[in-house]
């Protein structure tokens, strides 16, 4: 890892799975339901990029042998740059003695994940950098916040899914589908940046036997809220993505090459 500028392999995985591992880490008109609910789940990603851009709220929970973590993030997404900003709050670790720790800054842009504040050993005026397609989960769940596209990408493998009713997400009349994502039936559809990701995630064995989840689709088949349940290890992560505020501009700035961390990062 020494000289190289992009962590890999397991490399990759110390560098950003202690986001999950804490623990020891417009439209309000009608909605009317579709008479093919897996065609309009698998077109979701292409609604989002035909809306450009919105804010997003993240929620990842992590339960493991009776103890359960948040991870919590806020930022913005431009669908058709790939590209997003977030500000992702990790739970307090006793460890800091009360001292609050800064939010991870993270940056989403097509295939690569950077880092600010990451913590362990990493310099805090420094940044790492992930390529997701060595992650073993395509940065479904690694990074603390599912990237928005990813996750509606991954919807492009969905299987088995019905209607459950007409609902409301901050006021906005939604219709709620449930169903099962495939890793290995999304992967053709995916956009290029994605599809190495999510190819990677299916080679690893990543979630396997499918990815439960419930989409919130507008009446334009935007997503309004999309919550995935993944299986890690002997840990089950819930990832909950909600959209809103379409069209909000989005700025996102890479850092120079200068302030990568090409360093040893700490094992937690």
């Amino acid at each position: 890892m020494g000289q190289q500028h992009r962590h890999t392999g397991t490399a990759a995985v110390a560098a950003a799975v202690g986001l999950m591992t804490l623990a020891t880490g417009c439209s309000g008109g009608g909605a009317a339901a579709s008479d093919d609910p897996a065609k309009e789940v698998r077109d979701a990603a292409d609604a989002l990029v035909r809306a450009g851009s919105s804010r997003a709220r993240t929620s990842m929970e992590m339960a493991s042998g009776g103890t359960r973590v948040t991870v919590r993030g806020q930022g913005t997404y431009d669908y058709r740059r790939r590209q997003g900003r977030f500000e992702v709050v990790l739970p307090q670790d006793p460890a800091d003695r009360g001292r609050r720790r800064p939010p991870v800054t993270e940056l989403m842009t097509g295939g690569d994940l950077y880092m600010k504040n990451r913590g362990a050993g990493v310099p805090a005026d420094k940044w790492v950098r992930v390529d997701t397609a060595s992650l073993s989960d395509g940065n479904l769940v690694t990074g603390g916040a599912t990237d928005p596209l990813v996750a509606a990408e991954l919807l492009r493998g969905a299987r088995q899914v019905t209607y459950v009713r007409e609902t409301r997400v901050d006021d906005v009349a939604v219709r709620h589908y449930r169903g099962v994502a495939e890793l290995a039936g999304a992967v053709p559809g995916a956009s290029a940046p994605y599809r190495d990701a999510l190819r990677a995630a299916v080679a690893k064995g990543f979630s396997k036997g499918g990815v439960p989840f419930d989409a919130y689709l507008d009446e334009q088949g935007r997503l309004r809220k999309l919550r995935h349940r993944f299986q890690v290890a002997n840990a089950e992560v819930a990832s909950t993505t909600s959209l809103y505020g379409f069209g909000a501009p989005v700025r996102v700035r890479l850092p120079p090459e200068k302030d990568i961390y090409a360093g040893k990062i700490a094992e937690r």
